[in-house]
């Protein structure tokens, strides 16, 4: 069956009765949206201050590939394997954006018999965030034009407005536009353009917001552009946006809970894209499951060079998070793609090609041990397709690293498949204290913190940027200097080409852009052609999305 036929196949137990049965959550601290939906009141999330944190399980991967390697599979598989194993344990997860359901991923809830349900409604609207935050997001773009419009008190250069308008949906037409055409009575004509509503600064603010007054002053503090001297900020508070739009996250602010296939709690909450902004669901959310379980299993997007960086760096700075141990999930059809193989020819046996693309398990391997400084477990997704051979010599190559390795049939098999892994995790968290390290120190100067990054992580051997680029961050250190970095960078290498595959070494690092993300608290450095409003692929996922008339959805997957 198809990941959606065996969603729809579940039989979910309403969410009140779960976290009531679970976690002893009472009904009057829900709100349900249908039966197995609910967000969790704040003042409940308050009240779990004074309790014990349970142990933070990190998810991440090696590079992506086309072949897919089910980061959130593993990642529901081991909670419901952990719950399994009687070890009280919720999971954490990222709120799918309807532009890749619609364009290349379709949905992204998990696969096979381990997965997160209702899988319809939590990749399509969901509890309504998405929107949530694209109309506040939005509510500010139409405030800075109609200032404009209206005399301009606050001498916004409109040259140098940096709020473009967002959308959850890939439209690359949108990139760049002009806005205010057809006379005076349609505002001030300038250009403008459209990001993808998980690229949008508020996105970011609410990920990393503790309370509704942490976030509406985030909120108050995005700079929206400069006056015309060119150099004093104008910001949302001065044109009296923050309140509105605060208003307009009331719902979205609360963490949402639905369910396993296992009817084990998950709480899905906030959704960044990891290669274009920093990939982690909410603070709110991960703290929330570290009060209520004894282990938390979260993911952060993408390979463990984006995701995971921006996890440790962004996530674990601003909150004070700090993971246990990391499991890094690969894949034998991923090790052949990245050794050579073409994505046709993936389901055939190539022992060289698993030898030849285990570099990058290695590189990223190494990274979360080293420059991060914690225990790591190799999972290895298994695909109906790999062989004795493939898997023979993968773990004997992890064993010459150092590294444990465990095949895991989660995806075949829900949480019992998944059960030697989750039981390897215990052992780590339970027995093994975690040396957390950052990738930086936060004192170096922001281009420092770039090269840090590109060249240990990456393998960089140098980084450029525009003159205009490098004068910018110089300007930066002086108000903004302590910030972390968020690299929008492709998520299929080490390098700015996706293209390259492996452990590329000796390459150079472009910096094309620099963005000032005040209310989130870090920098967007943009290396090579990576795009802030991602476009539909030649054959887009939504060709084969469909409904019938009993209102049954098909073709997400």
């Amino acid at each position: 069956m198809s990941d959606i036929e065996i969603a729809q196949r579940a039989k979910m137990k309403p969410i009140i009765e779960l976290a009531a049965q679970n976690y002893g959550i009472e009904p009057e601290h829900l709100d349900p949206i249908g039966h197995f939906k609910a967000k969790l009141s704040l003042e409940y999330v308050n009240s779990l201050a004074d309790k014990t944190d349970g142990k933070l399980i990190l998810v991440t991967a090696i590079s992506p590939t086309p072949a897919g390697e089910g980061k959130t599979t593993t990642t529901v598989g081991l909670g419901d394997a952990l719950n399994r194993l009687n070890k009280k344990t919720i999971m954490c997860l990222r709120e799918p954006s309807l532009g890749p359901c619609f364009g290349v991923k379709g949905g992204a809830a998990g696969g096979g018999y381990a997965q997160v349900v209702p899988m319809e409604d939590i990749n399509l609207h969901f509890t309504g965030d998405f929107h949530a935050i694209g109309v506040a997001h939005n509510l500010l773009s139409a405030l800075i034009d109609n200032h404009i419009n209206h005399g301009n008190a606050l001498d916004i250069d409109p040259r140098r407005i940096q709020w473009k308008r967002v959308v959850d949906m890939n439209d690359r037409a949108l990139r760049h536009i002009v806005v205010g055409m057809g006379g005076a009575a349609n505002g001030y004509l300038r250009e403008d353009g459209y990001d993808i509503v998980v690229a949008s600064e508020v996105m970011a603010i609410l990920c990393l917001a503790t309370s509704r007054a942490d976030l509406k002053a985030r909120l108050g503090r995005i700079i929206i552009g400069y006056q015309s001297d060119k150099v004093t900020p104008v910001y949302a508070s001065d044109l009296k946006a923050h309140g509105a739009m605060a208003a307009l996250l009331k719902d979205a602010i609360k963490p949402n809970l639905v369910q396993t296939l296992e009817n084990n709690i998950a709480i899905i909450h906030g959704g960044p894209f990891a290669n274009i902004a920093h990939g982690c669901n909410t603070v709110t959310a991960t703290k929330t499951a570290l009060k209520l379980a004894d282990y938390v299993v979260t993911e952060a997007g993408l390979g463990a060079d984006l995701g995971a960086e921006k996890f440790i760096d962004i996530k674990c700075r601003e909150s004070g998070l700090k993971p246990s141990a990391v499991v890094l999930v690969a894949t034998i059809r991923a090790l052949k793609f990245h050794g050579g193989v073409a994505k046709d020819d993936l389901n055939q046996e190539n022992v060289a090609a698993v030898e030849a693309g285990f570099e990058n398990l290695a590189r990223h391997y190494h990274n979360v041990t080293t420059h991060y400084g914690l225990p790591c477990v190799v999972c290895v997704n298994h695909f109906t397709f790999d062989t004795d051979a493939e898997i023979t010599l993968l773990k004997e190559k992890c064993a010459a690293l150092g590294a444990t390795c465990i095949v895991s049939t989660h995806w075949a098999n829900g949480g019992v498949g998944a059960e030697a892994l989750a039981q390897e995790v215990v052992n780590i968290v339970d027995n093994r204290k975690a040396e957390f390290t950052f990738v930086y120190d936060e004192n170096l100067s922001l281009w420092e913190k770039i090269e840090t990054i590109a060249t240990k992580l990456y393998g960089a051997a140098n980084v450029t940027a525009s003159a205009k680029v490098k004068a910018q961050l110089s300007a930066w250190n002086t108000d903004y200097g302590l910030f972390p970095i968020c690299m929008a960078k492709t998520q299929m290498s080490f390098s700015t080409n996706p293209n390259l595959k492996g452990a590329p070494c000796g390459h150079t690092l472009e910096i094309r852009d620099v963005r000032l993300a005040n209310g989130a608290g870090f920098i967007v450095a943009i290396a090579g052609d990576m795009m802030t409003m991602p476009g539909l692929p030649k054959v887009p996922a939504a060709e084969r999305i469909d409904i019938d008339d009993d209102g049954k959805i098909t073709g997400l997957f």
